[in-house]
């Protein structure tokens, strides 16, 4: 029976010599530590769980009912005692303390928004060393990465030279992603016009994989790339090798490779548009589409007010509603800002806005004066600085291609 058993158990050690154990054993020196931290957590736990499960087989043997010299043990009247209650609760106390103090210690040495200080243990960052920087966009459902030093961008394949600090910069097109080297470091979620970072390092040379670790839609299975940790020279063969690729990134490519499209093949892009990143980052890649950062200046500013009720055009909020099976959510009823006006459209709005403040103060009422009731103040808002601002606020209708909107006044 003993070699049945051990016959029976050769094919799970088998099935365990082939695991990857990449989370334990990583390449980069971020994952390692991170490694650490778990394994130590890990084992403090034990120091409480280990003697709970064998005292749990200890009573149960000793106290079984066939045991009768532990009848005489019986106590059934004890209920208290000063010295066990001080073991049970110091030993998870103190536990805890230094669960607390690793996890605090780790949280803010291990911070993916903070540079890395050192490659490896017992070696710092040489003084001058410049971080390798990659721009991430999770699309659907693939990975693209921009190599802004090297002018060149990829997709589903990823590379960075050994023992260089790697800073990414991680953004996503449309849902949220979550961007993840298991051998390089902790994941890290990818949101739409939102930046995320991420510091770490690789130190062997080898090929390992990156994937999703947030679900995403249909094709999230197969959202995996290639990362390839090369030395020096393998890395700028690599660099050189993209940069022969012919093909150019620029928005118009972006805007169709963003269409959701499953198992593509890696890609490369010898040229980017050096304003690519800032357009993907701040939702604006569409033409005539006004980037987020305009659009909060302008409200940190105080807004454009009645001005910019026309300057609209319509937003699609699930732009690929079910991923690209059906039309998408929300439609027209959404609407986004539009650029600002040219200093001609401007000139041109504010001509508009005299003569329609001249028709409005010979033919419209000079107050609200007769009009009563909760949250309305008769003789103060005259009903022609209503009007000034625009013609018809509450018109439908395509949106004039001469005058868009109006700066304040």
């Amino acid at each position: 029976m003993r070699r049945l058993r051990l016959l029976l158990l050769a094919p799970l050690v088998a099935l365990l010599s082939a695991c990857n154990l990449v989370v334990l054993n990583p390449a980069g020196d971020v994952a390692a530590q991170q490694g650490d931290l778990l394994m130590i957590s890990t084992l403090l736990m034990l120091i409480i769980i280990v003697p709970v499960m064998a005292l749990i087989v200890f009573f149960a043997w000793k106290y079984r009912a066939s045991n009768k010299e532990a009848e005489a043990e019986y106590q059934p009247d004890w209920d208290h005692s000063t010295s066990l209650e001080l073991v049970i609760w110091a030993a998870p106390l103190m536990i805890i303390i230094c669960l607390g103090a690793l996890t605090w210690a780790g949280t803010h040495l291990l911070d993916p928004y903070r540079p890395i200080d050192r490659i490896k243990p017992g070696q710092a960052v040489a003084e001058g060393v410049e971080p390798l920087q990659v721009n991430v966009v999770a699309l659907d459902w693939k990975w693209m990465f921009i190599y802004p030093q090297y002018g060149i961008a990829t997709v589903n394949e990823l590379a960075a030279p050994i023992d260089r600090p790697i800073r990414f910069h991680i953004t996503s097109s449309s849902v949220m992603n979550s961007f993840y080297i298991p051998a390089l470091a902790g994941q890290i979620y990818a949101m739409p016009g939102m930046e995320t970072k991420l510091h770490a390092v690789i130190n062997r040379p080898g090929e390992y994989e990156g994937f999703s670790a947030n679900y995403s839609g249909d094709g999230f299975s197969n959202m995996r790339f290639a990362f390839h940790g090369l030395d020096q020279a393998g890395f700028d063969q690599w660099v050189s090798g993209v940069r022969q690729g012919g093909r150019a990134l620029g928005r118009d490519e972006y805007l169709e490779l963003e269409k959701p499209s499953e198992k593509v093949p890696v890609m490369h892009f010898g040229a980017v548009d050096v304003a690519l990143w800032d357009a993907i980052l701040n939702m604006c890649v569409e033409p005539g589409k006004m980037c987020m950062a305009e659009m909060m200046e302008i409200d940190d500013k105080g807004g454009l007010s009645m001005a910019s009720i026309r300057n609209t055009m319509p937003l699609v909020y699930d732009k690929y509603a079910g991923r690209g099976k059906s039309q998408a959510y929300f439609g027209s009823n959404e609407s986004y800002v539009m650029t600002i006006c040219t200093p001609l459209q401007a000139e041109a709005a504010a001509a508009e806005r005299v003569r329609q403040a001249e028709l409005d103060t010979a033919v419209g009422p000079a107050s609200l004066e007769r009009l009563t009731g909760q949250g309305l103040s008769p003789k103060r808002t005259p009903m022609a600085s209503l009007t000034t601002l625009l013609p018809n606020p509450f018109a439908t209708g395509p949106v004039s291609t001469d005058v868009r909107s109006a700066p304040n006044a």
